[in-house]
């Protein structure tokens, strides 16, 4: 039996938007648009690999608020994707890893990138959350 393994998104919300971020690796993801985020490593809860995980990719703070219902298959034997809305408490985004580019969506914009297939369901939700909001 196969390990699963958690990566984390982040639906990270900030004055009525979304963040995307552009993937700059590996060669089969550049250039398409994702949910930030990454691995859970062991001993850490994802709500903690999250925070971290978006410290270093983005070099910001974030609170975790809920998860998003879902689990979403990844390209790789065992790794699956939870989202997590998420709101911006400092820090300006910047693309330090893994991107190449970063952009805030209002709901109405979101389907303007090209996002990968397993964050999809998850980022549809997330802009139905912020049209509520």
């Amino acid at each position: 039996m196969t390990e699963r393994i958690i990566v984390v998104g982040a639906a990270l919300y900030d004055a009525g938007r979304l963040l995307a971020a552009r993937r700059s690796a590996p060669e089969e993801l550049a250039g398409r648009w994702e949910l930030p985020g990454g691995k859970v490593e062991p001993g850490e809860l994802p709500e903690q690999a999250l925070v971290r995980e978006l410290r270093e990719e983005l070099g910001v703070e974030v609170e975790p608020l809920e998860r998003i219902p879902g689990a979403w298959p990844l390209g790789r034997p065992g790794y699956v994707l939870w989202v997590w809305t998420a709101k911006l408490v400092s820090g300006e985004a910047r693309p330090l890893q893994d991107h190449d580019a970063l952009r805030w969506l209002t709901p109405d914009q979101v389907g303007e990138v090209d996002w990968l297939d397993q964050d999809r369901p998850a980022v549809a939700e997330a802009a139905r959350r912020l049209r509520r909001a």
